[in-house]
């Protein structure tokens, strides 16, 4: 019998895989490296549900990030304590930083580590719309601290000098974090990452100490897609977009007919539209947009020889710039994108003007107006009344004085299907 013990004991152990606890999955890559808004947290909770669905041995999240949106933050944040796979906070590549919103994420990790070059922290709360009251400020401030300590505390981190990050402001380089207890390695690439986390025994949220085996595993970079790529866009171009798109529609209105630049047009508001709606907008800078519009409709239907078209830019521009109310200038519209998109809207509008109010102007040279004028033959005498050809079609006539056949006429009104007409004089 204990032969036959011994036998099984040593094929289990032959088995691929038998004589392991962990994981066979793969280990997945999720890639935040643009601000933290509702888009970016939407990749990053799909990013680890995949993850989990896999069975995956851990899930790295490389990050490079400036901040963001503190909704966004706190819901990637949720999913990663909630998460049965281990997840390693990777601030990568060299030069990349993962400040504000980041600091937070990367506090929040299973592991946090860091490539050479990178840094953190600077994660000091700030209010959108303008500064706020000292009362309310203290408010924000205690609740960030207390959020940033409880990370620190569950993971094992410095909560000083985390609480430093967030209250004081502070800024951390990869050295300057790993001495204080804020990261537990620091790692030039991935593979150095995951050669470095090979074996290390990690604690769970939930007590469990569990070990990394990240030895020859593959590896599965989990994208972004296609919706996520197209609402994912920064302020400045989906406020470009969204001009480009009032443009054509504008067009399309001062040139009926034309079809393709309203649709065009109808395409590129909508998703515009769908992406600034993820974005804290500010309405006082929507409002100024369309005011901005409407002064430009009226330039078309009342030439004001360019001052309301001046005024539509000015009001564009500043539309632009206030658009988006964000605690982060990357995340607002720059100044740059909505002044040049607010005078090439209002060069191409004022264009637009003029060609239809010398459309307006130019003589009508069809219909019953388009007769006005023009010269024809009598091709009977008028004893005030007869026939004459005009545009080589044959018309009824009618004349105040006797009119010799052959002779030129020109027309002096139109009564239906009646011209009046008079001897052409040379």
């Amino acid at each position: 019998m204990t032969r036959w013990l011994w036998l099984l004991g040593l094929l289990f152990l032959l088995v691929p895989g038998g004589g392991r606890s962990s994981a066979l999955g793969p280990v997945v890559i999720i890639r935040l490296d643009d601000t933290v808004n509702t888009v970016s947290a939407e990749y990053v909770t799909r990013g680890l549900a995949y993850a989990a669905d896999q069975q995956a041995r851990a899930v790295v999240l490389e990050l490079s990030t400036p901040g963001g949106l503190d909704s966004a933050m706190r819901a990637i944040i949720e999913k990663i304590l909630a998460s049965p796979v281990p997840v390693i906070g990777y601030v990568s590549p060299s030069g990349a930083r993962s400040a504000s919103a980041g600091f937070y994420i990367l506090l929040s990790c299973d592991v946090a580590a860091m490539a050479p070059g990178t840094n953190t922290g600077a994660a000091h709360p700030v209010v959108l719309g303008g500064e706020p009251d000292k009362i309310e400020a203290a408010k924000m401030q205690s609740d960030a601290a207390a959020f940033i300590r409880s990370l620190a505390t569950r993971r094992g981190r410095n909560v000083k000098l985390a609480e430093q990050g967030v209250v004081e402001s502070v800024s951390f380089t990869d050295q300057e974090a790993l001495q204080g207890g804020l990261i537990d390695l620091i790692a030039p690439n991935l593979d150095q990452l995951l050669s470095q986390l090979n074996g290390r025994a990690i604690t769970r949220l939930n007590g469990q100490k569990q070990t990394l085996d990240l030895a020859g595993v593959a590896r599965v970079d989990y994208t972004m897609t296609l919706r996520e790529k197209v609402l994912d866009m920064n302020a400045s171009l989906a406020f470009a977009l969204l001009a480009i798109g009032a443009l054509l529609i504008y067009l399309e209105f001062t040139h009926p007919g034309a079809v393709v630049p309203g649709v065009a047009g109808v395409i590129l508001l909508v998703v515009a539209l769908f992406a600034l709606s993820l974005l804290p907008i500010n309405w006082a800078g929507a409002g100024l947009l369309i005011l901005a519009l409407a002064l430009f409709v009226l330039e078309a239907k009342f030439p004001s020889h360019g001052a309301l078209a001046v005024g539509g830019v000015v009001c564009m521009a500043l539309g632009g710039i206030l658009l988006v109310d964000a605690p982060l200038p990357q995340m607002r519209v720059g100044w740059e994108m909505a002044v040049g998109v607010a005078i090439g809207f209002g060069a191409v509008a004022l264009l637009l003007v003029q060609l239809v109010v010398q459309a307006q102007r130019r003589k009508v040279v069809t219909g019953a107006q388009g007769l006005l004028g023009e010269a024809g033959v009598a091709l009977t005498a008028l004893a005030l009344r007869g026939t004459v050809l005009i545009h080589g079609e044959r018309w009824t006539a009618e004349a105040p004085r006797p009119i010799a056949a052959g002779t030129a006429v020109r027309v002096r009104a139109v009564h239906g299907l009646r011209l009046e007409v008079e001897e052409a004089l040379e």
